[in-house]
């Protein structure tokens, strides 16, 4: 699929909480701070903080794996035993995302920007 994990998302329910903790524990500010989303960048990864994770059923944080063909990599992962969870999904700025679950409940998901 790609060459590795580069963006972990984190289902939170109080963002200002959240992002005044995840700022400490990074020492650095985000670099995208809005009401649907606040991304930070360390090193190589992106962490993310979403107030609407809980809403998508995310109940843990999510790695996202690069993708070049979101359509294609989902369908692989459906036709491997996955199960659809999210369908892709333009979260902005053309970024578009899917989850699915593996066997044991667990949630994947795919990002291709």
């Amino acid at each position: 699929m790609a060459d590795g994990i580069n963006l972990v998302v984190y289902p939170v329910t109080d963002l200002d909480a959240s992002k005044n903790l995840y700022t400490k524990l990074f020492n650095a500010a985000p670099y995208a701070d809005s009401p649907y989303y606040v991304g930070f960048r360390v090193g190589d990864i992106e962490f993310g903080l979403d107030p609407n994770g809980a809403s998508r059923g995310m109940t843990a944080p999510v790695a996202y794996w690069p993708v070049d063909d979101i359509h294609k990599s989902l369908q692989q992962l459906l036709d491997a035993g996955a199960q659809a969870h999210l369908d892709v999904t333009d979260v902005g700025g053309g970024k578009l995302i899917a989850l699915v679950k593996d066997p044991a409940g667990n949630i994947i998901g795919l990002a291709q920007k």
